[in-house]
């Protein structure tokens, strides 16, 4: 039996719901075996690569974060970051992890670019869907955050069911598949990482942080926890969606957005249900912030500050009812 039957009603009640009625932004799957979310994919650029046989353990020695020139001056735009097409500076490849090869996870896409070998050490960040989601849910921010430099992957839980401290924990283990892969582990600085995590995901990106200290950077998206995990000083990009009536904001996120002591920064998508960060119609809205959060706290590249806290009025957007960020450096 599932572990919160309340709230698994919820969001299979409303996600079928929402899902069926927003057909140009996300589509369910026809297939019943799975009812898995099916996001829509458009990109031209991503190639497969096949699945290799071995890995192999990468040094853990840090090295210096991403050259300035390695992305120049003149791509750092708020139109180039919330391209939606997945065209940032670098062209992608994917290579798929098959559920039998994840050690600690339940498989996933490695989402990597192509043509960054002039640009040292890249980070890496890790991505879980929410309670009785799939990897389909949360995907795009893989291609995405891979076209600007980062090594992503983006990962299927053991369990649709897995609380917020399990998806933690396949967070650390989705970061440590990509550390030993041989495509991309010798790409990742291993003291450079993040994770994304919506509504239970979120819980676990949150609870990850307090345990990681690599983890430089997360962004958790309508998060959902229901227990203490603790003091949490990892510079944070809190997105919510202003009518969630399954994680609402004044019990979770807010409450989070507070206990967070590091730097943090809140984004509110008017009118969003608890699935507003998986709209393709949102993706525009936090493509800007969510890359810029990434670089400027996993590569310390003070260049996206332009895009970030006081420096970008967010509360300007129609589409944002709330705006909010606080000890940002």
């Amino acid at each position: 039996m599932p572990k919160y039957p309340f709230y698994s009603q919820w969001i299979v009640a409303i996600g079928a719901l929402v899902f069926s009625i927003s057909a140009s932004a996300v589509t369910l799957d026809e297939v019943a075996a799975t009812n898995k979310l099916t996001i829509k994919e458009q990109s031209t650029k991503i190639v497969s690569t096949p699945i290799a046989s071995a890995v192999v353990i990468t040094s853990s020695v840090s090295a210096p974060a991403v050259p300035s020139n390695c992305i120049a001056d003149s791509i750092i735009t708020a139109a180039n970051l919330s391209d939606t097409r997945d065209k940032g500076p670098f062209s992608v490849a994917k290579k798929p992890v098959p559920r039998q090869l994840a050690n600690g996870f339940g498989g996933g896409t490695i989402y990597y670019p192509t043509n960054a070998g002039g640009c040292g050490l890249l980070g890496g960040i890790a991505v879980v869907p929410g309670y009785v989601s799939y990897e389909s849910s949360i995907k795009w921010w893989g291609p995405r955050l891979a076209s600007w430099g980062f090594v992503v992957i983006t990962i299927d839980t053991n369990s649709i069911y897995d609380d917020p401290e399990s998806r933690a924990a396949q967070l650390s283990a989705a970061l440590d598949h990509m550390l030993r892969d041989n495509t991309v582990g010798a790409q990742i600085d291993s003291t450079r990482l993040g994770a994304i995590g919506w509504s239970m995901g979120g819980g676990g990106a949150l609870q990850l942080a307090t345990k990681r200290q690599t983890v430089r950077a997360i962004i958790p998206q309508t998060p959902y926890h229901d227990k203490d995990y603790g003091e949490m000083n990892t510079p944070a990009l809190f997105i919510t969606c202003q009518n969630d009536r399954i994680a609402s904001n004044k019990k979770y996120s807010s409450r989070f957005y507070d206990k967070a002591t590091g730097a943090k920064m809140k984004i509110e998508i008017k009118n969003g249900s608890h699935f507003c960060p998986s709209y393709r119609f949102n993706e525009i809205l936090l493509s800007k912030p969510g890359i810029a959060w990434m670089h400027r706290y996993i590569n310390g590249d003070t260049r996206f500050d332009q895009f970030l806290c006081s420096n970008d009025n967010y509360g300007n957007n129609p589409r944002i009812s709330a705006y909010d960020y606080k000890n940002c450096s």
